[in-house]
Parts: structure tokens; C-alpha cells; sequence
């Protein structure tokens, strides 16, 4: 009987055995201090924005906006190598690791501080981030409200010009910039590589060429309105000709160059402005002289120049003559 015991017990001691070094193997990897980080770095790798937020540490502060905190927002993160995991103080662990960030793949290195908190099981540690890797894009939206980060299209909280904190996760890289029918912004690209860090960002909106197309359209047809009236000084129009005789038929205008344009921003946000531009008009009307009666013909070239605000009104370009 004391034979037919010997297998089982060898059995129970291989068990034993094995099953203490599949937990010596979960703790030194899948449940190690550098296993809870990596976790973490996948949830970034894999753009899983509720996975990310659900490691304990993570969300602790509420100081920003959580409109990046979303799938769609997420930079793209890849090739994560562990560097170092080290035991620190207070029974703290630093963990380091590589990665690399968006299209280009530009290397990166960021350190976290993690600690124990208790076990699963009485077995497998359980650990939580020191310092939330939550990071801090503080963005200002020049001349509009409105901008796009990693593509997805936003609006600034704290409206055009003013800073907004919005929240972000570390590591990351972030593309922000404004792309719409008439505006434009040059792309800013923002690596965010350390923890707690705050980022100032401005993105500087300005007038695209279509914009400016668009506008000098429109002013030559305002102009080309302004020629069809019949009278010496167009109401509502940059250009006319006082005349010290008596004229002796309807004054006939026409545009011989139109004022070239250029776009800046205005003093508020959504106004724009066509500073002062020169342009001339081509003026033809009989003339009878107050002093003796005899009859000639003003015809002359008139220069003038022109300033507009442009505003939008439901979508539509408006343009006011300044001043």
C-alpha cells in the first residue's frame, strides 16, 4: 500500500511544484509592477480609451476637459520595450520603457512610478499608478473656436483665444490644427512623453486661399455694383468724383483695377478684415462750365482705396465698408 502511495505523492509534489512556478511566473510577468505598466501602454497601443481609464491610478484628477480621452483622439503608440523596473522608496516600483510614437515612429522613453496596493487571491500583487499618466494640453484656438485633434473635430471650451486644459494620455502624440471651408491652421504636433506635464499649444487659424478667392469675387462684384449708379459719388461705395462745374448728363463708371486683397484677422473673434487696398475707377460724364456755359468731358481715371470687416451670416460671406 505504502508503494501504490509513492506515485500519488510524486504527483501532488509535481503539482505543487508547478503550480508555484506558474505563480512565480505570473508575478514576475502578467502581475509584476512592469506587467501592470505594460497593461496600461496596451490599452494606448490598441487606441481602448475605457481600458486605459480603468487602471487604477489613472483617473485622479478632473482639472480638464475629457474630450480627448476618447478612441478617436488617441495617438498612435507602438513598439513598447521594457527598459527597467527597480524597486524605489516607500515601497514604490519605477518602471521605464521605450515605445514609439505616431505615423513617423520617433522613439520615446517615459518612466512611471507604481505601488502595491494588496494581492488577488492572496497570490497575485495589485498595483496602482503613484502618478496618474495623464498629461495636460493646454490649447488656444486663435481667431475661432473650433479645431481638430488626430482628426477629431472639436470645439474649444473655453471658446476663441483662450486657453482650455484638456486632459490627455502619456505617452502620446497629438496633432492638432483647423482645416475648414475658408480657414486654415498650420498642423501642430505635440509628443507627450511625461507624466503630469502640462503642454501649451496655439493653433493659429487664419484665412485659406479660398477664402481670399471667394472675397475678391465678391468685392468685384460689389464694385461692379457700385459702377452702375448714375451719379457722381456711389452710395455705399469707396470711390467718386466731386465736380465744381454742372454736370450735363449721367456720370457712366467703371472698375480699371480692382484693389487686390488680403485677409486678416479682426479685434473679435469670428470678424475678419480687408485692410486699406488701392484701386481705380474709370469716370466719364459731360460737363457744363458754371463760368461761361461751354460743354466738356470729365474723363479720368479716380484711385481710391478700400477697407472691409468680413463676417459670416449663415455661411454667407458679408462684407462692410470700414469706417
Amino acid at each position: 500500500m505504502r508503494r501504490d502511495l509513492i506515485p500519488w505523492l510524486v504527483g501532488l509534489g509535481l503539482l505543487v511544484l508547478g503550480f508555484g512556478g506558474a505563480v512565480l511566473t505570473l508575478n514576475t510577468q502578467l502581475y509584476s509592477a512592469s506587467g501592470f505598466v505594460r497593461g496600461y501602454l496596451e490599452a494606448l497601443e490598441n487606441r481602448d480609451s475605457a481600458a486605459a481609464l480603468d487602471v487604477p491610478g489613472v483617473r485622479t484628477t478632473t482639472q480638464g476637459a475629457d474630450a480627448l480621452l476618447t478612441d478617436d483622439a488617441m495617438g498612435r503608440l507602438g513598439g513598447i520595450s521594457l527598459v527597467r523596473d527597480t524597486a524605489g522608496a516607500g515601497g514604490t516600483r519605477t518602471v521605464v520603457f521605450d515605445y514609439t510614437l505616431g505615423a513617423a515612429k520617433a522613439e520615446g522613453r517615459t518612466e512611471f512610478t507604481v505601488m502595491q496596493t494588496g494581492t488577488r487571491f492572496g497570490l497575485f500583487p495589485t498595483w496602482r499608478f503613484v502618478a496618474s499618466p495623464l498629461s495636460t494640453l493646454s490649447v488656444s484656438v486663435l481667431h475661432d473656436d473650433r479645431f481638430e485633434a488626430n482628426g477629431l473635430e472639436l470645439v474649444s471650451p473655453s471658446g476663441a483665444g483662450a486657453a482650455s486644459g484638456l486632459l490627455v494620455f502619456a505617452p502620446g502624440v497629438y496633432e492638432l490644427g483647423h482645416e475648414s471651408t475658408y480657414l486654415a491652421a498650420k498642423p501642430v504636433s505635440t509628443e507627450v512623453t511625461t507624466l503630469g506635464s502640462i503642454a501649451d499649444v496655439a493653433i493659429d487659424v487664419q484665412a485659406n486661399a479660398t477664402f481670399v478667392e471667394q472675397v475678391q469675387a465678391d468685392l468685384a462684384t460689389a464694385l461692379d455694383d457700385c459702377a452702375t449708379q448714375k451719379i457722381l459719388m456711389p452710395t455705399g461705395c469707396p470711390f467718386g468724383q466731386p465736380v465744381s462745374n454742372r454736370i450735363d448728363g449721367d456720370p457712366k463708371w467703371s472698375i480699371v483695377d480692382y484693389p487686390e486683397v488680403e485677409i486678416e484677422p479682426g479685434e473679435i473673434a469670428g470678424e475678419w478684415r480687408m485692410p486699406f487696398a488701392p484701386g481705380t475707377a474709370h469716370l466719364r460724364v459731360p460737363v457744363r462750365s458754371l463760368f461761361d456755359g461751354t460743354l466738356s468731358t470729365f474723363d479720368d481715371d479716380v484711385p481710391f482705396t478700400a477697407e472691409y470687416t468680413i463676417t459670416f451670416v449663415d455661411g454667407r460671406i458679408v462684407l462692410t465698408e470700414a469706417g
